[in-house]
């Protein structure tokens, strides 16, 4: 999710669509990867502004942190132990202390392999595995303590007294850093619930909002948390910092009144059942929320789509969005995302939920092959990075019309089945019976939606506000932000503004829910 006030983040997820009966959270405890992949860093800086030092150890399994050795430095720098070169040691030792005074006196620092202590120097003896992790002394690159515990546990950094600095950013908790298969530093926020959900609050809605818009949002960071360790079993860690996830930046942007809604609301979570509910969100649904079958897939009893009457009575930014594609543009985007089609020739809404949303979007090549598809790949299947255009929400039109007479290269007769370059020598029947030639300046259609009148060359139904797009073109164009599915962010500032409790907001978004 992206910060507010321009755009409010979109919730990119793709859900298991069940319910969990105990929180993935342990020991009240939510490891959140702030690099990792292909974000991996080389090395990682650590500043403690409270200058209290740090203890160095690892988290267990029960995310307990287990104290080695404490350095008193502010500023380290955490680096694969491959950088530092071959090395001499001598040991085990009893202790770290003793580790400690043993290197001290050979100009060298202490170390932890795998589950003992020793004493090493640079030399010419042996090298160091793929797993090993050095802290050194940021300013003058001295190492401090070097950590290898052959991959059972990673290295791990508890501040001392207060949030601490990580790429520009200050974080509450401690730092795990695994090495993966012998290349760069991923780098882990591990951090209590409360103290990620003050992390995630200013990021996710911001300062300013309304109490009770801040408290629903809180109590749905901190539910989508306690439910969510998508990131687990591929990564070690349960949730991203992104808007795969929940953006989470740590306590930078935190004010009194993020955190206040955070502390009021402290513990709570959002049930249905008897099992915590997944509890996704979005920016703003345009009008109506949606069902998560029908964006996807498998039915979701707290999940249900609704018409959402709160929105329209506040300013949005960006509510309403215009999007237009070319033939070309339309089919490299579609075949550069694996679909099979030729040169996109029509492309309609074909199918809409009850509540009015799209479901359903037909493609169909110069060919007459149509391919369709349904759910939130009817918004996905248009995005593109290359032409920096998204379809933003499951709530839009595509020139303007439902009813397939959307073709890029002439006028539909008929239905789909054959088409007219030119409307020249058309002739119209009247409703009396009367046949005559068209001499008319703009052609009206009978659609799904009543009589619509088209204009352009192409015969696309385009709304007066895309006119001017290029003849052929497709022309999509929409409100809200999102895949539509439970809590609207916007929805709930206006529900908030009109005098709802932040449990009267959760309880319109999520169907038969409980929050406590």
């Amino acid at each position: 999710m992206k910060k507010l006030l321009g755009v409010l983040s979109i919730l990119v997820i793709f859900l298991a669509l069940g319910t969990v009966s105990a929180s993935a959270a342990v020991n009240g405890t939510v490891k959140v990867g702030l690099r990792f992949g292909s974000s991996a860093v080389s090395s990682a800086n650590l500043e403690n502004t409270q200058s209290g030092g740090y203890s160095l150890g690892y988290y267990d399994d029960g995310r307990n942190f287990v104290p080695l050795g404490s350095i008193a430095q502010a500023a380290i720098t955490m680096r694969p132990g491959a950088d530092l070169g071959n090395f001499d040691q001598s040991g085990p030792y009893g202790s770290y202390a003793e580790a400690a005074s043993a290197a001290a006196g050979m100009g060298g620092w202490p170390a932890y392999v795998s589950g003992q202590y020793y004493a090493r120097q640079s030399g010419g003896g042996s090298g160091r595995t793929s797993t090993a992790v050095a802290v050194t002394d940021t300013s003058s690159s001295a190492v401090l303590f070097e950590f290898d515990s052959q991959g059972i546990y990673n290295l791990g950094v508890l501040p001392v007294g207060g949030p601490t600095w990580f790429k520009g950013y200050r974080y509450a908790g401690g730092f795990e850093y695994p090495r993966v298969t012998g290349g760069g530093l991923y780098v882990v926020n591990v951090v209590s619930l409360e103290d990620y959900v003050k992390g995630v609050l200013p990021y996710e809605m911001g300062k300013g909002w309304p109490e009770a818009a801040l408290q629903a949002q809180a109590v749905c960071a901190r539910t989508y948390a306690s439910v969510t360790a998508k990131h687990l079993n591929t990564y070690g860690f349960d949730l991203c910092n992104t808007t795969d996830c929940q953006v989470y930046n740590g306590v930078n942007a935190a004010g009194g009144d993020t955190d206040a809604a955070v502390d009021s609301t402290a513990g709570q979570r959002v049930w249905y059942r008897g099992t915590l509910a997944e509890t996704v969100y979005h920016s703003s649904d345009g009008g109506a929320t949606e069902s998560a079958e029908n964006v996807w897939g498998g039915t979701v009893g707290y999940l249900m789509g609704k018409a959402d009457p709160y929105e329209a009575t506040v300013s949005i930014p960006n509510y309403s969005y215009t999007v237009t594609y070319t033939p070309s543009e339309l089919t490299w985007v579609l075949q550069n995302s694996g679909y099979s089609i030729g040169t996109v020739k029509n492309a309609y809404v074909s199918e809409r939920t009850s509540t009015g949303n799209v479901y359903k979007v037909t493609f169909v090549d110069t060919t007459g092959k149509s391919l369709t598809v349904k759910g939130e790949t009817c918004r996905m299947a248009f995005y593109s990075t290359t032409y920096s255009k998204n379809v933003k929400s499951m709530r839009f039109s595509i020139n303007g019309d439902d009813s397939g007479m959307n073709s890029a290269s002439g006028y539909y007769v008929n239905g789909s089945g054959s088409t007219l370059s030119s409307i020249s020598g058309a002739y119209t029947v009247s409703g009396s019976g009367a046949v005559a030639p068209y001499t008319g300046n703009a052609p009206y259609v009978l659609t799904s939606s009543g009589v619509q009148a088209l204009s352009g060359t192409s015969g696309a139904a385009v709304p007066s506000s895309a006119s001017s797009a290029s003849p052929g073109s497709f022309v999509i164009t929409g409100t809200g932000n999102g895949h539509n599915v439970g809590l609207s962010q916007y929805g709930a500032l206006a529900m908030a503004k009109q005098g709802y409790s932040y449990r009267d907001i959760l309880n319109f978004y999520y169907t038969d829910i409980t929050v406590e």
